[in-house]
Protein backbone atom coordinates (compact mmCIF):
# COMPACT_ATOMS: atom_id res chain seq x y z
CA UNK A 1 0.00 0.00 0.00
CA UNK A 2 1.29 3.42 -0.95
CA UNK A 3 1.50 6.49 1.24
CA UNK A 4 0.10 9.59 -0.43
CA UNK A 5 1.00 13.17 0.41
CA UNK A 6 -1.77 15.75 0.72
CA UNK A 7 -1.07 19.34 -0.26
CA UNK A 8 -2.97 22.58 0.17
CA UNK A 9 -1.67 24.72 -2.67
CA UNK A 10 2.09 23.99 -2.37
CA UNK A 11 2.19 23.17 1.34
CA UNK A 12 2.30 19.60 2.60
CA UNK A 13 -0.52 19.31 5.15
CA UNK A 14 -0.56 15.57 5.77
CA UNK A 15 -0.57 11.97 4.58
CA UNK A 16 -2.97 9.15 3.85
CA UNK A 17 -2.84 5.53 2.74
CA UNK A 18 -6.23 5.78 0.98
CA UNK A 19 -6.93 2.38 2.46
CA UNK A 20 -10.56 2.03 1.31
CA UNK A 21 -11.80 2.11 -2.26
CA UNK A 22 -14.62 1.81 -4.75
CA UNK A 23 -12.89 0.67 -7.97
CA UNK A 24 -15.86 1.03 -10.38
CA UNK A 25 -16.24 4.65 -9.32
CA UNK A 26 -12.50 5.36 -9.16
CA UNK A 27 -12.81 6.42 -5.53
CA UNK A 28 -10.19 5.99 -2.82
CA UNK A 29 -10.51 7.24 0.74
CA UNK A 30 -8.80 6.92 4.07
CA UNK A 31 -7.68 8.33 7.35
CA UNK A 32 -5.87 11.66 7.12
CA UNK A 33 -2.71 12.10 9.22
CA UNK A 34 -2.08 15.81 9.71
CA UNK A 35 1.33 17.45 9.55
CA UNK A 36 2.01 20.52 11.72
CA UNK A 37 1.19 22.86 8.80
CA UNK A 38 -2.40 21.51 8.68
CA UNK A 39 -3.19 23.62 11.75
CA UNK A 40 -3.06 26.73 9.53
CA UNK A 41 -6.08 25.65 7.47
CA UNK A 42 -7.81 23.34 9.94
CA UNK A 43 -10.39 25.92 11.10
CA UNK A 44 -11.43 26.48 7.47
CA UNK A 45 -11.74 22.74 6.82
CA UNK A 46 -13.77 22.21 10.00
CA UNK A 47 -16.08 25.06 9.02
CA UNK A 48 -16.55 23.61 5.52
CA UNK A 49 -17.24 20.17 7.01
CA UNK A 50 -19.91 21.60 9.33
CA UNK A 51 -21.61 23.32 6.38
CA UNK A 52 -21.39 20.25 4.09
CA UNK A 53 -19.18 22.22 1.72
CA UNK A 54 -15.97 21.08 0.06
CA UNK A 55 -12.69 22.75 0.80
CA UNK A 56 -10.76 23.26 -2.42
CA UNK A 57 -7.13 23.78 -3.48
CA UNK A 58 -6.11 20.27 -2.42
CA UNK A 59 -3.92 17.84 -4.32
CA UNK A 60 -2.90 14.29 -3.50
CA UNK A 61 0.49 13.09 -4.71
CA UNK A 62 2.44 9.87 -4.73
CA UNK A 63 5.82 9.82 -2.96
CA UNK A 64 7.55 10.54 -6.30
CA UNK A 65 5.48 13.71 -6.72
CA UNK A 66 3.03 12.33 -9.30
CA UNK A 67 -0.31 14.06 -8.81
CA UNK A 68 -3.41 11.86 -8.64
CA UNK A 69 -5.66 13.30 -11.31
CA UNK A 70 -9.37 12.93 -10.85
CA UNK A 71 -12.45 13.78 -12.84
CA UNK A 72 -14.13 15.07 -9.71
CA UNK A 73 -13.10 16.39 -6.32
CA UNK A 74 -10.87 15.76 -3.36
CA UNK A 75 -12.81 15.99 -0.14
CA UNK A 76 -11.22 16.54 3.26
CA UNK A 77 -13.64 16.14 6.17
CA UNK A 78 -12.60 17.12 9.68
CA UNK A 79 -14.73 15.87 12.56
CA UNK A 80 -11.84 16.09 15.02
CA UNK A 81 -13.61 18.47 17.45
CA UNK A 82 -15.96 15.56 18.24
CA UNK A 83 -13.86 12.50 17.36
CA UNK A 84 -10.23 13.51 17.88
CA UNK A 85 -7.45 12.92 15.35
CA UNK A 86 -9.17 9.76 14.06
CA UNK A 87 -12.03 11.97 12.89
CA UNK A 88 -10.26 13.40 9.83
CA UNK A 89 -10.76 11.61 6.51
CA UNK A 90 -9.97 12.28 2.88
CA UNK A 91 -11.58 11.02 -0.33
CA UNK A 92 -10.42 11.30 -3.94
CA UNK A 93 -13.29 10.89 -6.41
CA UNK A 94 -12.97 9.72 -10.01
CA UNK A 95 -9.25 8.89 -10.15
CA UNK A 96 -8.17 8.84 -13.80
CA UNK A 97 -4.35 8.96 -13.60
CA UNK A 98 -2.27 7.08 -12.76
CA UNK A 99 -4.61 4.18 -13.54
CA UNK A 100 -6.64 3.15 -10.51
CA UNK A 101 -5.66 -0.51 -10.92
CA UNK A 102 -1.95 0.28 -10.66
CA UNK A 103 -2.39 2.41 -7.55
CA UNK A 104 -4.86 0.21 -5.68
CA UNK A 105 -4.58 -3.44 -6.76
CA UNK A 106 -5.82 -4.51 -3.31
CA UNK A 107 -9.03 -2.48 -3.73
CA UNK A 108 -9.62 -4.06 -7.15
CA UNK A 109 -8.95 -7.57 -5.82
CA UNK A 110 -11.33 -7.06 -2.88
CA UNK A 111 -14.02 -5.78 -5.23
CA UNK A 112 -13.61 -8.71 -7.65
CA UNK A 113 -13.64 -11.18 -4.74
CA UNK A 114 -17.24 -10.18 -4.01
CA UNK A 115 -18.46 -11.95 -7.13
CA UNK A 116 -18.38 -15.70 -7.84
CA UNK A 117 -16.13 -16.88 -10.67
CA UNK A 118 -17.69 -17.21 -14.09
CA UNK A 119 -20.46 -14.70 -13.52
Amino acid sequence: MYRFHVYFENTLIGWTNLEVGDPPMGVAMGKFIASPSYSEIQPLVISATEKNEQYHSLTVRQADGTVLKSSSAIELLDYSPDLGQDGIEISVFGIIFPPYESLFPEHVAAYEHQFPSGV
